[in-house]
């Protein structure tokens, strides 16, 4: 609209707050994310395992049930650490599947269409667009993994009865845990890759090569030259062994890496992925 009209009207309307002005971003996301059929069959297939697991719980204590299956208690999964290790290292896998197929075209669109200018000529910093890209993600994977995961705590306790609570309370921290730094770093990767590269079959490819490719190459370096420094490469590992240190799931309770490389792997990954998304998240300002 030309201004020399004068028909420009600023807007009147109610200001959302600064504290949640980030929601916008997921907000409009879900909105084209739900209009493809398989995004809500993957979300309806990540709620087929927590059901197995709350069925599994509840057979536990259902003597009337473990009688028709005709089972002993012998039979019956025991649960304890390994029960929920094994619940969040399956929602954690679907998590990067959802994560692959979104997670793409969370930043590429915008540099692609130089719509960041529009976002951050507004009252929205960089922290706020990168935060809010995040919560995409990270409000799915929420609803995939911790929040499902403390409800099956939750409903254990309430059949097991305190005894069961005073031994394994420490169980919900680490399911919070575990949760959040798959959470963080699949979120953070994912952006970096996204807007560095444009094409999304590529970002796709780009982003299962970063998790899959230097776990065997770890295990090369392990057999050819009896060290295990080759599994720091491998960020796969490095969640797999912090997994294994909040659950307590082997005998040292960790993995193929102790549980400070674990997390000085998760941060160095982390910290590549800020540094890639802080050189391409950049408003321009083009002068004629």
């Amino acid at each position: 609209m030309a201004v020399y009209q004068h028909r420009y009207q600023p807007y009147e309307g109610a200001l959302t707050s600064g504290w949640r002005r980030f929601l916008v971003v997921p907000r409009y996301a879900y909105e084209d994310l739900v209009k493809s059929r398989i995004f809500v069959a993957q979300l309806f297939a990540s709620a087929i395992c927590p059901l197995i697991f709350m069925l599994f719980i509840y057979t536990h204590h259902n003597a009337n049930a473990i009688t028709v299956l005709g089972l002993s208690a012998a039979d019956l999964l025991r649960i304890d650490a390994n029960f929920f290790h094994a619940f969040l290292a399956i929602q954690s896998a679907l998590s990067f599947v959802l994560t692959v197929m979104i997670g793409p075209v969370l930043v590429s669109r915008d540099l692609s269409n130089n719509g960041l200018p529009l976002y951050l000529s507004r009252p929205f910093t960089r922290a706020e667009y990168i935060f809010g890209k995040m919560s995409v993600l990270g409000i799915l994977m929420a609803w995939m993994t911790w929040i499902p995961g403390l409800l099956l705590f939750l409903f254990q306790c309430y059949l097991d009865g305190s005894g069961w609570w005073r031994e394994y309370w420490w169980i919900a921290l680490s399911i919070l845990c575990g949760s959040l730094a798959l959470t963080i770093i699949l979120a953070l990767l994912s952006m970096a890759i996204s807007a560095w590269v444009k094409w999304r079959s590529a970002a796709s490819g780009a982003l299962i090569a970063v998790f899959l490719i230097p776990t065997p190459i770890g295990f090369a370096i392990e057999n050819l030259f009896g060290t295990k420094l080759g599994h720091l490469l491998s960020l796969a590992t490095a969640l797999d062994s912090i997994r294994k240190w909040l659950f307590v799931t082997s005998p040292d309770g960790q993995g193929l890496l102790s549980v400070g490389e674990a997390w000085a792997v998760w941060a160095a990954y982390g910290l590549v992925a800020l540094w890639m998304l802080s050189r391409k998240l950049r408003a321009w300002e083009v002068v004629s």
